[in-house]
C-alpha cells in the first residue's frame, strides 16, 4: 500500500525557518520523482519544489527561489523541504505527492498520482 506522510509543519514569524519531511511507503515508489506543492484557501494548489529519483535534478516554484531548498535521504523514502526566510504569503497548507511513472521531476501537479494528507505552515508577522 503506497502511503506518504508529512510532518514538520506549524506556526512560525516571518523570518523564520522550518523543515518539512515526508516519508514515503510502498513498492512503487522505489524510483519515484517527488513534489511538494501547497494550497492556501481560496487558491488554486502551487508548485513549490520537486526533486528526480537520484536527487541530481531539482526544481522550484518562483516564489520559493532562493528561500527553500529541497533534498532526498540515501535511502531515497524521505524527502525534505527547508523553508527559510519565511513569508506570510507561505502561509498554506503543504502537501507532499510522488509520481512512480518515472523517475524525471515535473512541476504539474497532474503528474502526481500519490499524495499525502497534508501539513498546515503558518506564518505570522
Amino acid at each position: 500500500q503506497v502511503q506518504l506522510v508529512e510532518s514538520g509543519g506549524g506556526s512560525v514569524q516571518a523570518g523564520d525557518s522550518l523543515r518539512l519531511s515526508c516519508t514515503a511507503s510502498g513498492p512503487t515508489l522505489s524510483r519515484a520523482a517527488m513534489g511538494w506543492f501547497r494550497q492556501a484557501p481560496g487558491k488554486q494548489r502551487e508548485f513549490v519544489a520537486a526533486i528526480n529519483w537520484a536527487a541530481n535534478s531539482l526544481g522550484y516554484g518562483d516564489s520559493v527561489k532562493g528561500r527553500f531548498t529541497i533534498s532526498r535521504s540515501g535511502t531515497k523514502t524521505t524527502v525534505y523541504l527547508q523553508m527559510n526566510n519565511l513569508k506570510i504569503e507561505d502561509t498554506a497548507l503543504y502537501y507532499c505527492a510522488a509520481d512512480p511513472t518515472t523517475s524525471n521531476y515535473a512541476s504539474d501537479y497532474r503528474r502526481y498520482q500519490y499524495w499525502g494528507q497534508g501539513t498546515q505552515v503558518t506564518v505570522s508577522s
